[in-house]
């Protein structure tokens, strides 16, 4: 009877070296590196976000408008002019202002709603998605807005909110152009159920 070596490996320590076990290793050692980066790209995300935390920016918006209403759709040139200030490291602070020429002349109009200017200034807030050279914005604001002229008499204020998209491109940290989109929802749903902006947009931004 033969006794075991003390101290022998065992059959399964004794299995050979495969390129299987090779790429099972490389597997996991990639998984890790993965891991690794992804993990740094978490942590570096904030304070790349804080480049937007107190920024100012002041610019022009042009472009044009759509009201729809129950006379003719009118359509028309809007010129503005926006404020944003970074709350933090993801929302701003807006305040816009804009008038939007809609109709020049207006044939017989019963109803009296069809007005040849609109001017509206709203506030609100919008939450930025990024702080590389491509800046997505999403935002609500509220509001006042002025419909004037055309078979309107006088001036017809009403109150609505707006739901804001916005994309920017920022070749320098001092200066942004983009493009816009605003959906204005007014007071009177029935008579103006949609009211519609889309600009081209240029800003000076300073403050970081």
């Amino acid at each position: 009877m033969t006794r075991a070596r003390r101290g022998g490996a065992s059959p399964r320590a004794r299995r050979p070296f495969t390129s299987g076990a090779l790429f099972a290793n490389s597997g996991q050692r990639g998984r890790a590196v993965i891991a690794a980066s992804l993990l740094l790209l978490l942590l570096s995300a904030p304070r790349l976000s804080q480049a937007v935390e107190r920024e100012q920016h002041v610019g022009l918006d042009l472009g044009g408008a759509m009201l729809v209403s129950h006379a003719p759709t009118s359509t028309g040139g809007a010129l503005g002019a926006h404020w944003a200030y970074g709350l933090n490291d993801q929302f701003n602070l807006l305040a816009e202002a804009t008038g939007s020429l809609l109709a020049l002349k207006v044939g017989t109009d019963e109803s009296h709603s069809r007005p040849g200017s609109l001017t509206n200034v709203d506030v609100g807030v919008a939450y930025v998605f990024d702080v590389l050279q491509w800046v997505p914005y999403a935002g609500l604001l509220v509001g006042g807005y002025g419909l004037a002229g055309g078979s309107i008499h006088g001036v017809h204020v009403l109150g609505g909110a707006a739901f804001a998209l916005r994309l920017d491109y920022r070749p320098t940290r001092s200066w942004a152009f983009g493009i816009s989109w605003r959906q204005h929802m007014m007071t009177e749903p029935s008579e103006y159920p949609s009211f519609t902006h889309l600009f081209l947009r240029a800003e000076l931004t300073w403050g970081w």
